[in-house]
Protein backbone atom coordinates (compact mmCIF):
# COMPACT_ATOMS: atom_id res chain seq x y z
CA UNK A 1 0.00 0.00 0.00
CA UNK A 2 1.58 3.40 -0.97
CA UNK A 3 1.62 6.47 1.63
CA UNK A 4 0.11 9.77 1.24
CA UNK A 5 0.39 11.65 -2.16
CA UNK A 6 0.13 14.87 -3.39
CA UNK A 7 -0.78 15.36 -6.57
CA UNK A 8 -0.31 18.58 -8.77
CA UNK A 9 -2.73 19.29 -11.42
CA UNK A 10 -1.37 19.84 -15.06
CA UNK A 11 -1.82 22.62 -17.11
CA UNK A 12 -4.21 20.36 -19.90
CA UNK A 13 -5.83 18.49 -16.88
CA UNK A 14 -8.42 21.60 -16.18
CA UNK A 15 -11.88 21.05 -15.36
CA UNK A 16 -12.21 17.62 -15.04
CA UNK A 17 -14.19 15.48 -12.26
CA UNK A 18 -12.09 14.72 -9.97
CA UNK A 19 -13.19 11.31 -9.73
CA UNK A 20 -12.41 10.93 -13.34
CA UNK A 21 -9.10 12.80 -12.76
CA UNK A 22 -8.24 10.36 -10.03
CA UNK A 23 -9.22 6.92 -11.87
CA UNK A 24 -7.00 8.16 -14.75
CA UNK A 25 -3.71 8.36 -12.37
CA UNK A 26 -5.15 5.20 -10.42
CA UNK A 27 -7.05 2.89 -12.60
CA UNK A 28 -7.50 0.26 -9.83
CA UNK A 29 -10.09 2.85 -7.74
CA UNK A 30 -13.17 1.93 -8.13
CA UNK A 31 -16.10 5.04 -7.83
CA UNK A 32 -17.55 3.71 -4.50
CA UNK A 33 -14.16 3.85 -2.87
CA UNK A 34 -13.75 7.37 -4.27
CA UNK A 35 -16.90 8.16 -2.79
CA UNK A 36 -15.88 6.76 0.45
CA UNK A 37 -13.03 8.95 0.52
CA UNK A 38 -14.22 12.16 -0.18
CA UNK A 39 -16.78 11.28 2.58
CA UNK A 40 -14.14 10.44 5.23
CA UNK A 41 -12.34 13.87 3.89
CA UNK A 42 -9.46 12.06 3.08
CA UNK A 43 -9.68 13.50 -0.42
CA UNK A 44 -8.62 17.36 -0.51
CA UNK A 45 -8.03 20.07 -2.78
CA UNK A 46 -5.24 22.68 -2.20
CA UNK A 47 -6.25 21.31 1.82
CA UNK A 48 -10.15 21.54 1.65
CA UNK A 49 -12.76 18.67 1.60
CA UNK A 50 -13.86 17.89 -1.85
CA UNK A 51 -16.74 16.30 -3.91
CA UNK A 52 -16.58 13.34 -6.26
CA UNK A 53 -17.86 15.99 -8.56
CA UNK A 54 -15.52 18.62 -7.67
CA UNK A 55 -13.98 20.35 -10.56
CA UNK A 56 -9.85 20.43 -10.55
CA UNK A 57 -8.23 23.38 -11.50
CA UNK A 58 -4.39 23.40 -12.95
CA UNK A 59 -1.52 24.03 -9.86
CA UNK A 60 -4.29 22.58 -7.15
CA UNK A 61 -2.92 19.46 -4.95
CA UNK A 62 -4.74 16.97 -4.36
CA UNK A 63 -4.31 15.04 -1.22
CA UNK A 64 -4.62 11.41 -1.86
CA UNK A 65 -4.41 8.97 1.01
CA UNK A 66 -2.90 5.38 0.98
CA UNK A 67 -3.89 3.75 -1.51
CA UNK A 68 -3.70 -0.43 -2.49
CA UNK A 69 -1.53 -1.50 -4.87
CA UNK A 70 -3.03 -2.14 -8.73
CA UNK A 71 -3.55 -5.08 -9.27
CA UNK A 72 -2.46 -7.11 -12.39
CA UNK A 73 -4.08 -5.58 -15.39
CA UNK A 74 -7.45 -7.46 -17.13
CA UNK A 75 -8.00 -7.40 -20.30
CA UNK A 76 -9.58 -4.30 -21.51
CA UNK A 77 -13.22 -3.90 -21.53
CA UNK A 78 -14.68 -3.70 -25.26
CA UNK A 79 -15.58 -0.12 -25.96
CA UNK A 80 -19.42 0.49 -26.19
CA UNK A 81 -21.06 0.41 -29.83
CA UNK A 82 -21.40 4.23 -30.15
CA UNK A 83 -23.48 3.42 -33.84
CA UNK A 84 -21.63 6.90 -35.41
CA UNK A 85 -22.01 6.89 -38.87
CA UNK A 86 -19.73 9.16 -41.48
CA UNK A 87 -22.86 11.18 -41.94
CA UNK A 88 -23.11 11.96 -38.09
CA UNK A 89 -19.74 12.91 -38.23
CA UNK A 90 -20.10 15.23 -41.44
CA UNK A 91 -23.23 16.64 -39.85
CA UNK A 92 -21.86 17.52 -36.85
CA UNK A 93 -19.39 19.24 -38.24
CA UNK A 94 -21.28 21.25 -40.79
CA UNK A 95 -22.75 22.60 -37.80
CA UNK A 96 -19.83 24.38 -36.65
CA UNK A 97 -20.70 27.89 -36.57
CA UNK A 98 -17.46 29.72 -35.41
CA UNK A 99 -13.94 28.35 -34.52
CA UNK A 100 -10.62 29.79 -34.15
CA UNK A 101 -7.45 28.56 -32.14
CA UNK A 102 -8.64 28.76 -28.79
CA UNK A 103 -12.76 27.94 -28.95
CA UNK A 104 -15.80 26.13 -31.04
CA UNK A 105 -19.03 26.56 -31.43
CA UNK A 106 -21.87 25.09 -32.65
CA UNK A 107 -25.73 24.70 -33.27
CA UNK A 108 -25.92 20.91 -31.69
CA UNK A 109 -28.78 19.10 -33.50
CA UNK A 110 -31.96 18.37 -30.98
CA UNK A 111 -31.41 14.50 -30.18
CA UNK A 112 -27.90 14.55 -29.75
CA UNK A 113 -26.84 13.50 -26.37
CA UNK A 114 -23.92 15.92 -25.31
CA UNK A 115 -22.23 12.69 -23.18
CA UNK A 116 -23.07 8.76 -23.69
CA UNK A 117 -25.32 7.28 -20.87
CA UNK A 118 -27.35 3.83 -20.37
CA UNK A 119 -28.34 2.95 -23.84
CA UNK A 120 -26.93 6.49 -25.41
CA UNK A 121 -24.76 4.84 -28.28
CA UNK A 122 -25.02 8.68 -30.52
CA UNK A 123 -23.27 11.45 -28.51
CA UNK A 124 -20.86 13.95 -29.00
CA UNK A 125 -18.27 12.74 -26.94
CA UNK A 126 -18.05 10.11 -29.37
CA UNK A 127 -17.64 12.58 -32.14
CA UNK A 128 -15.14 15.32 -30.72
CA UNK A 129 -12.44 13.56 -32.53
CA UNK A 130 -13.99 15.02 -35.62
CA UNK A 131 -14.09 18.01 -34.21
CA UNK A 132 -10.23 18.41 -33.84
CA UNK A 133 -9.14 21.04 -37.16
CA UNK A 134 -5.78 19.89 -37.15
CA UNK A 135 -5.11 19.81 -33.41
CA UNK A 136 -3.76 16.93 -31.85
CA UNK A 137 -6.38 16.44 -29.09
CA UNK A 138 -10.27 16.88 -28.97
CA UNK A 139 -11.86 20.22 -27.56
CA UNK A 140 -13.58 19.86 -24.24
CA UNK A 141 -16.94 20.92 -23.00
CA UNK A 142 -17.04 23.41 -20.58
CA UNK A 143 -21.42 23.37 -20.49
CA UNK A 144 -23.95 20.98 -21.17
CA UNK A 145 -27.62 21.33 -23.02
CA UNK A 146 -30.03 18.57 -22.75
CA UNK A 147 -30.29 16.13 -25.42
CA UNK A 148 -33.51 17.21 -26.67
CA UNK A 149 -32.49 20.95 -26.25
CA UNK A 150 -31.08 22.35 -29.67
CA UNK A 151 -28.53 25.45 -30.56
CA UNK A 152 -25.49 27.01 -29.19
CA UNK A 153 -22.94 25.13 -27.37
CA UNK A 154 -19.11 25.94 -26.95
CA UNK A 155 -16.27 23.78 -26.43
CA UNK A 156 -12.60 24.87 -26.00
CA UNK A 157 -9.86 23.85 -27.78
CA UNK A 158 -7.53 24.49 -25.16
CA UNK A 159 -6.68 23.45 -21.50
CA UNK A 160 -5.74 27.15 -20.77
CA UNK A 161 -9.21 28.18 -22.81
CA UNK A 162 -11.14 25.66 -20.92
CA UNK A 163 -10.31 27.25 -17.19
CA UNK A 164 -11.23 30.39 -18.76
CA UNK A 165 -14.24 29.83 -20.21
CA UNK A 166 -15.74 27.68 -17.02
CA UNK A 167 -14.96 30.30 -14.82
CA UNK A 168 -16.77 32.86 -17.20
CA UNK A 169 -19.76 30.27 -17.24
CA UNK A 170 -19.30 29.98 -13.57
CA UNK A 171 -19.28 33.74 -12.51
CA UNK A 172 -22.27 34.44 -15.11
CA UNK A 173 -20.05 36.39 -17.54
CA UNK A 174 -21.82 34.31 -20.12
CA UNK A 175 -25.69 35.64 -21.36
CA UNK A 176 -27.49 33.13 -22.90
CA UNK A 177 -30.78 33.19 -23.89
CA UNK A 178 -33.57 30.67 -25.25
CA UNK A 179 -36.45 30.66 -27.12
CA UNK A 180 -39.70 28.08 -26.85
CA UNK A 181 -42.91 26.93 -27.50
CA UNK A 182 -45.08 27.13 -24.40
CA UNK A 183 -48.62 25.58 -23.71
CA UNK A 184 -50.88 29.12 -23.20
CA UNK A 185 -49.80 32.74 -22.84
CA UNK A 186 -47.92 33.53 -19.55
CA UNK A 187 -49.30 36.26 -17.49
CA UNK A 188 -47.99 39.01 -16.87
CA UNK A 189 -46.10 38.63 -19.93
CA UNK A 190 -42.65 39.48 -18.57
CA UNK A 191 -41.25 37.87 -14.87
CA UNK A 192 -38.94 36.65 -13.05
CA UNK A 193 -39.35 32.55 -11.78
CA UNK A 194 -37.53 31.77 -8.52
CA UNK A 195 -38.95 28.11 -7.99
CA UNK A 196 -35.61 25.93 -6.12
CA UNK A 197 -34.96 22.77 -7.53
CA UNK A 198 -34.02 19.52 -6.04
CA UNK A 199 -33.85 16.20 -7.57
CA UNK A 200 -37.04 14.30 -7.65
CA UNK A 201 -37.15 10.82 -5.37
CA UNK A 202 -39.62 9.25 -7.92
CA UNK A 203 -37.55 10.50 -10.93
CA UNK A 204 -36.64 6.84 -11.91
CA UNK A 205 -33.21 6.40 -14.16
CA UNK A 206 -34.07 9.76 -15.79
CA UNK A 207 -33.49 12.53 -13.26
CA UNK A 208 -36.31 14.51 -12.90
CA UNK A 209 -36.26 18.13 -10.99
CA UNK A 210 -39.02 19.18 -8.48
CA UNK A 211 -39.76 22.74 -7.92
CA UNK A 212 -39.66 23.90 -4.02
CA UNK A 213 -40.50 27.45 -2.39
CA UNK A 214 -36.87 29.31 -1.90
CA UNK A 215 -37.89 29.27 1.32
CA UNK A 216 -37.37 25.22 1.57
CA UNK A 217 -33.26 25.37 0.23
CA UNK A 218 -32.26 24.49 3.72
CA UNK A 219 -34.84 21.86 4.48
CA UNK A 220 -34.81 19.60 1.70
CA UNK A 221 -30.77 17.59 1.12
CA UNK A 222 -29.61 18.89 -2.36
CA UNK A 223 -32.21 21.56 -3.21
CA UNK A 224 -30.65 24.88 -5.02
CA UNK A 225 -31.56 28.21 -5.81
CA UNK A 226 -32.78 29.05 -9.13
CA UNK A 227 -33.57 31.75 -11.03
CA UNK A 228 -35.04 32.39 -14.63
CA UNK A 229 -36.31 35.64 -16.44
CA UNK A 230 -38.81 35.24 -18.93
CA UNK A 231 -40.71 37.24 -21.94
CA UNK A 232 -43.23 37.17 -23.96
CA UNK A 233 -42.41 37.77 -27.53
CA UNK A 234 -45.78 36.83 -29.47
CA UNK A 235 -48.65 34.81 -28.29
CA UNK A 236 -51.57 32.92 -30.58
CA UNK A 237 -54.44 33.81 -28.00
CA UNK A 238 -54.41 31.98 -24.76
CA UNK A 239 -53.32 28.63 -26.91
CA UNK A 240 -49.28 29.13 -26.80
CA UNK A 241 -46.62 31.72 -27.16
CA UNK A 242 -43.61 32.21 -28.08
CA UNK A 243 -41.27 33.37 -25.01
CA UNK A 244 -37.54 34.38 -24.87
CA UNK A 245 -36.07 32.28 -21.62
CA UNK A 246 -32.58 33.38 -19.45
CA UNK A 247 -31.40 31.72 -17.13
CA UNK A 248 -29.73 33.62 -14.00
CA UNK A 249 -28.32 30.03 -12.67
CA UNK A 250 -27.73 26.96 -14.52
CA UNK A 251 -29.34 23.91 -12.90
CA UNK A 252 -30.43 20.30 -14.19
CA UNK A 253 -33.70 20.83 -16.72
CA UNK A 254 -34.22 24.36 -14.67
CA UNK A 255 -36.01 26.19 -18.11
CA UNK A 256 -38.20 23.20 -18.55
CA UNK A 257 -39.27 22.93 -14.44
CA UNK A 258 -40.02 26.54 -14.32
CA UNK A 259 -41.95 26.70 -17.10
CA UNK A 260 -44.38 23.65 -16.46
CA UNK A 261 -44.25 25.23 -12.68
CA UNK A 262 -46.01 27.93 -13.59
CA UNK A 263 -48.68 26.25 -15.46
CA UNK A 264 -47.28 26.87 -18.74
CA UNK A 265 -44.29 23.72 -19.95
CA UNK A 266 -42.42 23.70 -23.21
CA UNK A 267 -44.18 22.73 -25.93
CA UNK A 268 -43.29 18.40 -26.52
CA UNK A 269 -42.03 18.04 -23.05
CA UNK A 270 -43.20 14.24 -21.53
CA UNK A 271 -41.12 14.69 -19.04
CA UNK A 272 -42.40 17.86 -17.23
CA UNK A 273 -45.59 18.89 -19.28
CA UNK A 274 -47.59 15.41 -18.85
CA UNK A 275 -48.28 13.09 -21.43
CA UNK A 276 -51.27 14.87 -22.97
CA UNK A 277 -50.98 16.08 -26.26
CA UNK A 278 -53.66 17.84 -27.14
CA UNK A 279 -53.81 21.34 -25.39
CA UNK A 280 -56.44 24.20 -25.48
CA UNK A 281 -55.17 27.18 -23.95
CA UNK A 282 -55.47 25.70 -20.06
CA UNK A 283 -51.39 25.46 -19.99
CA UNK A 284 -51.31 21.70 -18.55
CA UNK A 285 -50.39 20.13 -20.98
CA UNK A 286 -47.32 20.39 -23.12
CA UNK A 287 -48.73 19.02 -25.82
CA UNK A 288 -50.61 21.16 -28.87
CA UNK A 289 -52.09 18.90 -30.91
CA UNK A 290 -52.49 19.30 -34.88
CA UNK A 291 -49.60 19.67 -37.31
CA UNK A 292 -47.28 20.91 -34.69
CA UNK A 293 -44.05 18.30 -33.80
CA UNK A 294 -44.15 16.86 -30.80
CA UNK A 295 -40.40 17.20 -30.23
CA UNK A 296 -39.19 19.69 -27.42
CA UNK A 297 -39.69 23.07 -28.35
CA UNK A 298 -36.65 24.57 -26.84
CA UNK A 299 -33.81 26.31 -28.37
CA UNK A 300 -30.53 27.90 -27.22
CA UNK A 301 -30.71 31.03 -29.82
CA UNK A 302 -28.05 33.49 -28.10
CA UNK A 303 -25.30 33.70 -26.82
CA UNK A 304 -22.48 36.36 -25.58
CA UNK A 305 -19.55 35.73 -23.19
CA UNK A 306 -15.83 37.11 -23.38
CA UNK A 307 -13.18 35.64 -25.39
CA UNK A 308 -11.26 33.20 -23.65
CA UNK A 309 -8.04 34.86 -24.41
CA UNK A 310 -8.41 38.34 -25.76
CA UNK A 311 -11.47 38.82 -23.63
CA UNK A 312 -13.29 40.80 -26.26
CA UNK A 313 -17.30 40.30 -26.05
CA UNK A 314 -18.46 37.70 -28.71
CA UNK A 315 -22.03 37.43 -29.50
CA UNK A 316 -23.41 34.16 -31.55
CA UNK A 317 -27.02 32.92 -32.61
CA UNK A 318 -28.18 30.22 -34.22
CA UNK A 319 -31.34 29.46 -36.30
CA UNK A 320 -34.17 27.62 -34.99
CA UNK A 321 -34.10 23.77 -35.44
CA UNK A 322 -36.47 22.32 -38.67
CA UNK A 323 -39.66 21.32 -36.13
CA UNK A 324 -39.32 24.25 -34.40
CA UNK A 325 -39.58 26.50 -37.69
CA UNK A 326 -42.45 24.55 -39.05
CA UNK A 327 -44.26 25.41 -35.89
CA UNK A 328 -43.03 29.37 -35.95
CA UNK A 329 -44.32 28.78 -39.72
CA UNK A 330 -47.57 27.85 -38.29
CA UNK A 331 -48.73 30.69 -35.91
CA UNK A 332 -47.38 33.22 -38.72
CA UNK A 333 -44.63 34.19 -36.59
CA UNK A 334 -41.11 35.19 -38.13
CA UNK A 335 -37.82 34.20 -36.14
CA UNK A 336 -35.53 36.59 -38.24
CA UNK A 337 -37.80 39.57 -36.46
CA UNK A 338 -36.66 38.33 -32.25
CA UNK A 339 -35.95 41.59 -30.72
CA UNK A 340 -33.32 41.86 -28.23
CA UNK A 341 -35.82 40.82 -25.07
CA UNK A 342 -35.71 43.25 -22.05
CA UNK A 343 -35.96 41.05 -19.31
CA UNK A 344 -36.54 42.49 -15.84
CA UNK A 345 -34.21 43.89 -13.53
Amino acid sequence: MSGVQNLVVGQDEAEQRLDRWLRRQFPQLSQGRIEKMCRKGELRIDGARAKASSRVAPGQSVRVPPLPEAAPAAPPEPEPETHVTKADREALRRAVIYRDDHMLVLNKPAGLAVQGGTGQHLHLGAMLDVLRFGRDDDPRLVHRLDRDTSGLLVLARTGQAAVALARAFRSRAVEKTYVALVAGTPSPGMGTIRFALAKSPTGGKAARMKTLHPDEVDDVEGARHAVTDYRVIEHAGSRAAWVALRPVTGRTHQLRAHMAAIGHPIAGDGKYGGSRQENRGEGWGAGLGQALSRKLHLHAARLALPHPVSGKRMTFSAPLPDHMARSWEFFGWDFADLPDPVFPE
